[in-house]
């Protein structure tokens, strides 16, 4: 009998697009990782996404896709409805989250205060999801460093997956666009990107995270995007 690591072979590259039900591998070698399943002798793509070798592991990052609230997870929400125990917010998800009245804000909110002097409909905020519960219920806070209201700027909207891509290594791709532009800008976790600084250079920020956007599978993204904004900007940014 034939040893099956004898017979392995890899038959994908990495950051290639796959469609459900291609085989990726055959043989023991590899292992399957998010995405993909094992049948028989080969690894087989379980979604459409784009491959990720991992060591031996090969996994999917989906392609498309809403986004899926996780805990710790910092997201952009736009105030949707007030009650009188909190805020329910839009989480740019199937699932609306709420945000209590103790978490909030780190002051005492009075019996019957008037809620909106702090959230009030169509207003974005920054927050933090605490908790997800089976039955998708989510819960948020605005207790923690950088959680607060957005004032200003405007809010565009990405795929949740491209979100890594567009914050880049420890933050690299949007240190490089702060720095390029002079905008402040945040990103949620979410898929929604907070931008806030001169109208020109808001414009140029969302017309560089489109790029990233379409560019995101292909190699040597960073070095493109930094080529492609100190032709627009003039400034160096090496």
């Amino acid at each position: 009998m034939l040893q099956g690591d004898k017979m392995s072979k890899l038959l994908v590259k990495d950051k290639e697009v796959v469609v459900p039900g291609e085989i990726l591998a055959e043989g023991m070698d590899n292992l399957p990782g998010v995405g993909t399943y094992r049948d028989e002798n080969e690894i087989v793509a379980g979604r459409l996404g784009l491959t990720y070798i991992d060591g031996r592991t090969i996994k999917l990052i989906p392609l498309s896709g809403k986004y899926t609230p996780k805990r710790n997870d910092v997201i952009i929400c736009k105030v949707i409805d007030i009650n009188f125990s909190g805020w329910r917010v839009d989480t740019n998800s199937a699932y609306s989250a709420m945000l209590s009245m103790k978490d909030a804000t780190s002051a005492y909110i009075q019996k019957g205060a008037d809620l909106t002097q702090y959230y009030n409909l169509g207003e974005y905020i920054v927050a933090n999801v605490t908790n997800v519960t089976s039955q998708k219920l989510v819960d948020i806070t605005m207790k923690g460093p950088g959680l607060h209201k957005l004032k200003g700027g405007r809010i565009i909207s990405v795929s949740p997956y491209k979100v890594p891509r567009i914050i880049g290594k420890q933050g690299s791709m949007v240190s490089m666009l702060k720095k390029a532009t002079n905008c402040r800008i945040i990103v949620g976790q979410n898929g929604l990107v907070w931008i806030e600084g001169e109208p020109d250079k808001e414009l140029l920020v969302e017309k560089t995270i489109r790029k990233i956007e379409e560019e995101s599978h292909l190699a040597g993204l960073t070095d493109r995007i930094q080529r492609f904004l100190e032709k627009e900007t003039n400034i160096k940014l090496g």
